[in-house]
């Protein structure tokens, strides 16, 4: 009994996230009120009072969302704005232009990784498919070619790159700075996006392995005679997408390699990723801005509908904040630590392994992240890590919530739609693929964490 008594947070926590499991796949409940109704039932099952619990839980989403949700919805009318003026259009087309088929294998993967960061996977694999369908046709090549390297880029850059919600959600839950998270995902990301885009495909192609579906948007010619993507540059679309990071970038350096002073804390307030969205933002809407009648009705149209896809990922974030302060309060988290920190697991593995087991089992990439990050915080938190460690120990957790996608994953189906691919060949195509961006995301977080 006195055992138990002493683990009584711990059980708690172990039981609360066995109840996650049941009530997303099982229950079928929305992972947001499933996990606020864990984060209280943990308290409680901790022995905390019900007054504390729910200041407990206030203080983790409040604390958690202060940050988070500015970004996100910074983000979402970034991407908006790139999406409507056929900006992203405009890359793509560039794209599509470069040599044979193996440079186009790549560039579809470097591709992926821009397009990804300022606008979500669904919508950018969407907004891209009728490239991908245009190349195979004047190729005469299966579309999945060319569509793996850049659904493998997509999910990299949705995994490793702010601004997108995810790294962001698990760069504030343990305390990471998003300076060297973009470095560092950045630099994996490309590592990643090589192995499981143009080299995995490239591998099934010579094994007679790709198969050629049917794909969606098949009769659909690449959006050539889109107006918007005709009239923006893509360097300038590429500039656009490239200057909040680089700004980001920027701040994280002047505050470790300048010294005190007006030049530092101008270069601390321009590279904030509050200021550096805003910027980016208002310097896509200038440069941007439709200059016909029809433009500017679809970019209305579209700024109207900036914010709805974020508020379910907002809300699941904030919860997933309070599930993290429910550990940080209970005591549940510094045990956990000193179990697994005791067991030798360096926290890059133990955040990777977490992540991975939450995305086997419930399916979302986001709800993997957001759910290791809180439990892994307080790992992190007792090794004492620095900030490039922590930096990594965020692309490891994204690499593992990237890895496996399978049945349970919305986006294993899109894939195997818009391909028009039987699961069986999804399954040996596109879960392989992010299986192998989780294998080298990890392989080469490690080898970074041992140098810096």
């Amino acid at each position: 009994m006195d055992v138990v008594l002493e683990n009584r947070a711990v059980l708690a926590t172990i039981a609360g996230v066995a109840a996650i499991f049941i009530l997303i796949l099982r229950a079928r409940m929305n992972a947001f009120a499933a996990l606020m109704l864990v984060a209280i039932l943990s308290a409680l099952a901790a022995g905390m009072a019900p007054e504390a619990t729910f200041q407990t839980v206030q203080k983790g989403m409040g604390g958690t969302l202060g940050f988070i949700a500015p970004i996100i919805g910074l983000g979402a009318l970034f991407g908006v704005i790139l999406e409507a003026s056929g900006g992203v259009q405009a890359i793509a087309q560039r794209v599509a232009s470069f040599g044979g088929v193996k440079t186009q294998r790549w560039s579809m993967g470097f591709l992926g990784i821009v397009a990804a960061t300022p606008v979500f996977f669904d919508v950018a694999l969407i907004i891209l498919m009728p490239f991908i369908a245009g190349l195979a046709t004047k190729t005469g090549r299966a579309a999945i070619g060319f569509g793996l390297p850049l659904v493998a880029g997509l999910a990299v850059g949705h995994a490793f790159v702010p601004p997108t919600p995810g790294p962001i959600a698990i760069a504030e839950l343990i305390g990471a700075d998003l300076g060297w998270v973009i470095l560092f995902g950045s630099a994996t990301g490309l590592v990643c996006v090589a192995v499981a885009g143009p080299i995995w495909t490239g591998l099934l192609d010579r094994r007679g392995a790709l198969p050629m579906g049917q794909p969606a948007l098949g009769d659909t010619l690449a959006q050539d005679e889109e107006p918007t993507a005709q009239s923006v540059s893509s360097g300038l679309a590429f500039a656009l997408i490239l200057s909040p990071l680089i700004l980001i970038l920027l701040g994280t350096m002047a505050g470790l390699l300048l010294p005190e002073g007006g030049l530092r804390d101008a270069m601390t307030i321009i590279g904030h990723p509050f200021s550096a969205l805003l910027l980016a933002s208002g310097a896509a809407w200038v440069c941007l801005r439709p200059s016909d009648e029809a433009g500017r009705t679809r970019m209305s149209s579209a700024l109207s509908r900036a914010f709805e896809p974020t508020g379910v990922i907002i809300l699941i974030t904030g919860a997933g904040g309070a599930f993290k302060q429910v550990l940080v309060d209970t005591g549940a988290g510094a045990q956990l630590a000193d179990h697994v920190l005791g067991l030798g697991f360096t926290p890059v593995v133990a955040g990777f392994v977490l992540a991975l087991l939450v995305r086997v089992a419930q399916g979302s990439a986001t709800v993997a992240m957001i759910t290791a990050a809180g439990l892994a915080a307080p790992i992190v938190s007792m090794a004492g890590l620095s900030p490039p460690q922590l930096g990594l120990v965020t692309i490891a957790i994204a690499a593992g919530a990237t890895g496996v996608s399978h049945v349970n994953d919305s986006g294993f189906w899109l894939v195997s739609r818009l391909f028009g691919l039987t699961e069986q060949e999804t399954l040996r195509t596109w879960t392989m693929s992010t299986s192998l961006i989780a294998g080298t995301g990890l392989v080469t977080a490690c080898l970074l964490y041992a140098v810096v």
